[in-house]
């Protein structure tokens, strides 16, 4: 019987970092595994929404752009008025 530094037929306690990579690639599995579940979960847009919303987007940024442009021009004027 090959001596194996087991006292009496007691197996040693595996070190960590001999069981890190395996751990860590069966929870990277399991993450995409449910990141794949969620993902058939989701009611994604048409491509009509999709046009919609970007409308929106768009013109909601160019009328809070050019309300903020009054605002600056607005301020601007004010402390030059103040400031003389």
């Amino acid at each position: 019987m090959a001596d194996n530094g087991e006292a009496g037929g007691e197996k040693r306690p595996t070190p960590e970092w001999l069981t890190w990579a395996p751990r860590k690639l069966g929870e990277g599995k399991a993450f995409f595994k449910d990141v794949r579940a969620e993902l058939k979960k989701v009611t994604w847009p048409n491509r009509q929404e999709v046009q919609t919303t970007t409308v929106v987007v768009i013109v909601t940024t160019v009328v809070f752009g050019f309300y903020l442009f009054g605002l600056d021009l607005a301020f601007s004027w004010v402390f030059r008025f103040v400031l003389r």
